[in-house]
């Protein structure tokens, strides 16, 4: 007779993981909002931005107009990707039916970095209409010329973005305060560049806004690598480290 295996013991395929990962970012209350609001707001800049235009509209520039709502709510997701588990008081269940906690972390992960990219698209694709449109309301020459690396730029830097949420969200594993810190940021690094010549130096070296900049704008330097992976480091690598550790490492209850 063949003994069924223990509960808890069975090798669950990571792509399993994956997909009841990435159906958590969008099947529960505040993601559906959350998600929602995204797309919409991505859309309404877009095209609220073509109405608003003045010269010859860019396809990108139009785009771009998205960044806004990207910014901020991408790592808002992100966050709440990683939080919901414990905000919910589900992690032991989920942890239970996956002993493995890391392959847990980087199922919900790798949907949230997923969700930046698709939503950086459909930014793009939302632009191509409403260049058309405004090019033939003004009847002017669209400009549909984008440099891949401008775009491949931009999708990095959103990236990051949200990086910087899943790495607040697993260090703090407390959705408000992880929030707080990510979208506060820009704020407070701009007042500790005004403190003088040490705090500008801190904020160009540390400020995860300013050094993703070149990725975008192709002022490309040793300097800038150097600045953006120092930000990275303090931001993103040490915090999501140490807030797998946490994960790893923490009690259920």
């Amino acid at each position: 007779m063949t003994r069924e295996p223990e509960p808890g013991t069975g090798r669950i395929p990571f792509g399993r993981l994956l997909r009841a990962e990435t159906r958590k970012l969008f099947d529960t209350r505040s993601s559906m909002i959350m998600t929602g609001t995204l797309a919409v707001l991505a859309i309404a800049l877009v095209a609220g931005r073509a109405v608003v235009l003045t010269g010859p509209p860019k396809l990108f520039t139009l785009a771009g107009s998205a960044a806004i709502a990207l910014g901020i709510l991408l790592p808002v997701l992100a966050v709440l990707t990683v939080t919901a588990e414990w905000s919910h008081r589900t992690a032991l269940t989920t942890f239970a039916l996956e002993p493995r906690r890391a392959r847990v972390l980087v199922a919900k992960c790798l949907p949230a970095l997923g969700a930046s990219v698709v939503a950086c698209l459909l930014a793009l694709v939302a632009a191509v209409p409403a260049t058309a449109v405004a090019a033939a309301v003004r009847d002017v020459d669209a400009s549909w010329h984008v440099a891949p690396q401008t775009v491949l730029g931009w999708i990095a830097v959103m990236l990051l973005m949200t990086a910087q949420g899943l790495a607040m969200g697993l260090l703090l594993l407390n959705a408000p305060a992880a929030i707080v810190i990510c979208l506060a940021g820009t704020a407070l690094w701009s007042f500790v560049a005004q403190l003088g010549g040490a705090g500008e130096t801190l904020a160009a070296w540390l400020d995860l806004n300013a050094t993703t900049s070149p990725l975008m704008g192709g002022a490309w330097t040793w300097e800038a690598a150097a600045r953006l992976a120092t930000s990275v480091l303090a931001w993103i690598v040490i915090p999501g480290g140490l807030g797998v550790l946490r994960v790893v490492r923490k009690d259920l209850s």
